[in-house]
């Protein structure tokens, strides 16, 4: 009778250690799966700051670009959305153009955003021609305390097939975050004038930007994005409103939505197993 006492003690001790460890196991998957999480989506939203980085640049050097090609053309005024704290340097020669926008050491916010160095952009002039190639550089530039670093163009195009004027945009960017963090992109970005072209006031315009590109992390990880409903952009607003793009990696993957058309810092990102994870932008 005690060896059965024993026995049925032996057993039950051996049911709860296995519980014990089954449920430390799961803890550890969970906490796994909730770190992996958090990985994954920490960089999505790294990306989404590039972007962030992107559609500022391409707007001050679009803005820069129309406002000069206008006032030099005397078809009229242009209100521009460059504040005046940023100071616009123009060398023009026969045919030739240097424009160069200076934030100051100290910086200007643009769009909610301190923006410091410098942005030298060039191109050559020509009124009748349908194609301009807009070449730009960043000198000594941070957004926000990220250092950014860029050699780029733009490719302005007069009309699309849609009858709109048309930005193709080189992506190649290296960002370096102040606690030492880094991620290089490259790819192409399509940027459609759909509203405001022609109004003489930059902050009316609405822009609709598809395109793909590759984001690469100093941990080695690289990501590949691709824009699946175009990214709309009024520049009166500081985030893209809708829109958009597939992300893709080894073991991970989903997309990124901005929303259905307000102008807020909101965005989703939906895992390719169905989780939804809410993102705050920057």
């Amino acid at each position: 009778m005690k060896n059965l006492s024993f026995l049925k003690a032996g057993v039950l001790s051996l049911l709860v250690l296995g519980l014990v460890f089954t449920s430390c196991s799961d803890d550890n998957e969970t906490f796994e799966t909730e770190a992996q999480l958090a990985e994954d989506t920490s960089e999505v939203e790294r990306s989404a700051e590039i972007d962030q980085v992107d559609t500022i640049l391409g707007d001050l050097v679009i803005d820069a670009y129309e406002g000069q090609e206008l006032s030099e053309s005397g078809r009229g005024t242009y209100t521009s959305g460059i504040p005046e704290c940023v100071t616009i340097t123009i060398v023009a020669e026969q045919g030739y153009r240097e424009v160069t926008l200076d934030f100051g050491t100290e910086g200007c916010i643009i769009n909610g955003h301190l923006i410091q160095g410098q942005i030298v952009f060039d191109y050559t002039r020509d009124t009748e021609a349908q194609q301009i190639m807009i070449n730009y550089n960043l000198v000594d530039f941070y957004f926000d305390a990220k250092h950014i670093i860029a050699s780029r163009s733009i490719l302005k195009e007069r009309s699309n097939d849609n009858g709109n004027p048309q930005f193709t945009h080189d992506l190649s960017i290296t960002v370096i975050w102040p606690n030492g963090v880094q991620a290089s992109r490259e790819g192409t970005r399509i940027r459609e004038w759909v509203e405001g072209f022609g109004s003489g006031v930059f902050s009316d315009n609405v822009f609709e930007i598809t395109g793909n590109w590759t984001a690469t992390f100093v941990n080695g990880n690289t990501h590949t994005y691709e824009v699946m409903m175009p990214l709309r952009r009024e520049v009166i607003c500081t985030y893209f409103v809708s829109g958009t793009f597939d992300v893709q990696r080894t073991n991970f993957g989903g997309l990124f939505d901005y929303g259905e058309g307000d102008c807020d810092n909101q965005a989703t990102f939906t895992f390719n197993n169905g989780t939804e994870v809410p993102i705050t932008l920057n």
